[in-house]
């Protein structure tokens, strides 16, 4: 079976978003391909039950994702991924998986039986996590991190001497502390179960190298192809929603390309139209009073929206155009005898100047 047409493909920087089922897609990825996966399955917490978030009380659902099937089959769903990534992982690749304590000790045990090689667990720790609502337990504080070679058989990559620099000198702790995301990783949105790109970019770091190919079989947000290419390695991810794939990419664009629009371009003449008004005696005669310069009326003298079309290969303008809408603007690009293929963003730049 072939993999489908990317949702997303960036191939500078080798980064390929699908939309589909993660068993489906494993089972196009070529066997023994993949250096590292990072995976964050569906924890089944989705039980019409309440948690604290931001000082309120909401509901823990997430979507018919997350729903429990029983233990029996949220075990063999585990089982079945987890067997679609031993066959696409490289002899010495390793996998992460992350859950509470709903999902991670079947994560565990499914490992086991399918002959992993479990190398740590690691604690990650969430400083100032929200309150348990019930008072009934200790308030849910840490997640837990399964790192595991595909066999006993095979080596596998763990870069020590980066790890302990990192640590202070010290040999790193399987105990991390990491704040969850920070604003800026959700200005373009909120996934449920969204992972900070610190305790991502730590994970790539212990066990990966440059231009190594990442899976992530549950992409979520991004945050795996996102550490990856900050960290200049490969990455593929796959998602069933539409939603989160859209939120993927708008993040990856984000860091992607940096345009930068100079003001120096713009060819402009403040008195387009004759005008023998004393400018001099109306600056006068309105200077005042902050009160009485707020109630001056600003005059719009240039407004244009421009599109700026970006390179799939060359990460620079390779064609801009004005235009009243992205259609029309799409069509004269089109007619410039250039492909739809051939950009990868397409950014737009309104742009209104007053004579104050």
């Amino acid at each position: 079976m072939a993999l489908p047409a990317p949702a997303f493909h960036d191939p500078r920087y080798g980064i390929k978003i699908y939309q589909g089922d993660c068993l489906e897609i494993l089972g196009a990825i070529p066997a023994e391909s993949i250096d590292l996966i990072f995976a964050d399955p569906p924890y089944f917490l989705s039980n019409g039950g309440i948690t604290c978030h931001a000082g309120r009380m909401v509901s823990v659902n997430k979507g018919a994702w997350d729903r429990s099937r029983g233990p029996d089959a949220n075990h063999e769903f585990n089982r079945a991924w987890l067997a679609a990534c031993q066959r696409v992982l490289k002899p010495n690749g390793t996998i992460w998986v992350s859950g509470t304590s709903h999902v991670i000790h079947s994560v565990g045990f499914a490992m086991q039986q399918l002959g992993f090689k479990l190398l740590n667990d690691i604690t990650w720790v969430k400083p100032n996590p929200p309150p348990n609502l019930s008072c009934r337990y200790f308030t849910h504080a840490t997640e837990t991190l399964v790192w595991a070679a595909r066999s006993s058989k095979n080596k596998h990559v763990f870069n020590y001497a980066l790890m302990k620099k990192l640590a202070g000198g010290k040999q790193m702790k399987s105990v991390w502390t990491i704040p969850p995301p920070e604003p800026w990783e959700k200005r373009f949105g909120k996934h449920p179960t969204q992972k900070p790109v610190a305790l991502l970019e730590r994970i790539l770091l212990a066990a990966s190298n440059e231009n190594d190919l990442i899976l992530d079989p549950f992409a979520g947000s991004g945050t795996t192809l996102l550490a990856a290419f900050r960290l200049r390695r490969h990455a593929l991810g796959c998602d069933l929603s539409l939603e989160w794939l859209d939120l993927s990419i708008r993040r990856i664009c984000s860091d992607l390309i940096q345009v930068g629009l100079s003001v120096s371009c713009l060819d402009l003449s403040l008195d387009l139209i004759p005008d023998p008004m004393d400018r001099s005696r109306r600056l006068r005669s309105t200077a005042g009073t902050p009160e009485t310069q707020m109630r001056r009326r600003l005059q719009l003298v240039k407004q244009e929206r421009r599109y700026y079309f970006i390179g799939r290969e060359k990460r620079e303008v390779i064609f801009t155009v004005l235009a009243d809408s992205l259609d029309e603007a799409r069509g004269k690009f089109q007619s410039s005898g250039l492909s739809t293929t051939d950009a990868i963003l397409i950014i737009k730049a309104e742009v209104e100047i007053y004579l104050a």
